[in-house]
């Protein structure tokens, strides 16, 4: 999903995430619809505001273990893969508050991809990286796009470069 700032695309996403609720919405992933199962629903679906400070007082390795105790396809070899490609060892004793913006994207990010979560909805992922960070993310969001099981939306300035989409959304500029 494509568009300028003010768009709405994180408001989408956020109203995709079951956070921001339109009347007369209706949301379902399988046969599971938040308005009836919103715990069963979210529980299907990897979400994080990239603003939030909710976590920031947690050590990266802590908000790993946590978020991976809520993900019961959680990937720990991609997660291991990911520790690597994107440079996080450094980081994950330290709370996410002492990181950098690019570093506490790439812990969020490394969460996002390993959790096996049916639908993966992430909002300018690519903003803060570093280039071989960058080259990373696309390189699995590639791969990802011949999922069969899951589902990713991704919302930015535009598409990621190289990535098949199977729909783009563009709210303009």
């Amino acid at each position: 999903m494509g568009g300028g700032e003010g768009r709405g695309k994180s408001s989408l996403l956020r109203c995709l995430a079951g956070d921001l609720l339109l009347p007369g919405s209706h949301l379902q992933i399988g046969a599971t619809v938040l308005a009836t199962a919103p715990g069963a629903y979210r529980a299907q679906l990897f979400w994080m505001d990239p603003r939030t400070t909710a976590h920031d007082s947690m050590r990266g390795v802590d908000f790993l273990a946590s978020t991976a105790a809520r993900y019961p396809g959680w990937n720990a070899a991609l997660l291991a893969d990911l520790t690597e490609a994107l440079d996080l060892t450094p980081h994950l004793e330290k709370p996410l508050y002492m990181l950098s913006t690019g570093s506490k994207r790439k812990v969020r990010l490394a969460a996002a991809l390993a959790s096996g979560a049916v639908l993966t909805l992430l909002d300018e992922p690519f903003a803060a990286l570093d280039k071989r960070s960058i080259r990373c993310v696309l390189d699995l969001l590639r791969e990802a796009a011949s999922h069969t099981t899951r589902a990713w939306v991704v919302a930015d300035y535009e598409a990621p470069a190289g990535v098949p989409l199977a729909q783009h959304i563009d709210l303009g500029d």
